[in-house]
């Protein structure tokens, strides 16, 4: 698979890791916006500018949801028709609008999710899920790109963006919301943790590992978050109601 060439765009925490996975198979270039030096990439990953990066067989975009719509307004000149398009981004209907709109509709678009990081790819004894959803690939394609992803550490979920985001809205938005407000309270450990404790306070250290930027960004962009928050504090409230406090 060394023929193609694939491009990583946005070199921070996760696109490294993401790049390193590709690496094992592809060409792969890489691109920040702060800069790189050589070593900071692994050996072998091209580092290239922001022009070069889009001269390849496909493209993963792993920059902040919020700097997204701006970067592919911005990038227009350099789309070209035989590329294919991903986002990695941590919800779908809003990243899946910008590509169509901002992406010439010649081009190939498939939004995805790898719902995992660092901390859980290489540790888990279960393949991860990787969400694909088709925006606008020949199936043959499509199908070659889930069935490579499936070859790795990964359990391809194929859906629609608006699928994603109500699933993920109940599932990762509803983890980070409360590992934040777990880092709010200042949880700490103690001489005498229960399990279930000891599981709160692993909740809190990985949703926190990750940005503020990325919290944000999953409860602002998620049309779904919305109502999980309204949701979990009327059950916040029910439980408090239910011990009789007044």
């Amino acid at each position: 698979m060394i023929d193609k060439v694939v491009s990583v765009y946005g070199y921070g925490r996760f696109g490294k890791f993401w790049a390193d996975i590709l690496a094992a198979d592809f060409h792969v270039k890489v691109y920040s916006r702060r800069g790189l030096k050589s070593d900071e990439v692994s050996p072998g990953i091209e580092i290239t500018d922001a022009e070069d990066i889009y001269n390849c067989d496909a493209i993963f975009f792993c920059v902040a949801i919020s700097s997204f719509e701006d970067l592919l307004i911005k990038s227009k000149k350099h789309f070209k028709n035989n590329t294919v398009y991903f986002d990695t981004c941590s919800v779908k209907v809003e990243p899946a609008r910008w590509m169509k709109e901002n992406i010439p509709q010649e081009s190939k678009i498939i939004a995805s999710h790898p719902m995992f990081g660092p901390d859980s790819y290489f540790n888990s004894p279960d393949k991860l899920p990787m969400v694909m959803c088709n925006i606008n690939v020949a199936d043959e394609e499509f199908n070659w790109w889930k069935d490579y992803f499936s070859g790795k550490q990964m359990r391809v979920e194929i859906m629609t963006p608006d699928e994603h985001d109500k699933m993920v809205a109940y599932s990762q938005g509803i983890a980070h919301y409360i590992g934040r407000v777990l880092s709010d309270l200042d949880l700490k450990p103690t001489l005498i943790n229960t399990l279930g404790y000891q599981k709160l306070l692993e909740i809190m250290q990985q949703t926190c590992n990750d940005s503020w930027q990325l919290f944000l960004d999953l409860q602002k962009y998620n049309p779904y978050t919305k109502n999980m928050r309204i949701d979990l504090q009327k059950s916040i409230e029910r439980i408090y109601k239910s011990l009789g406090d007044k």
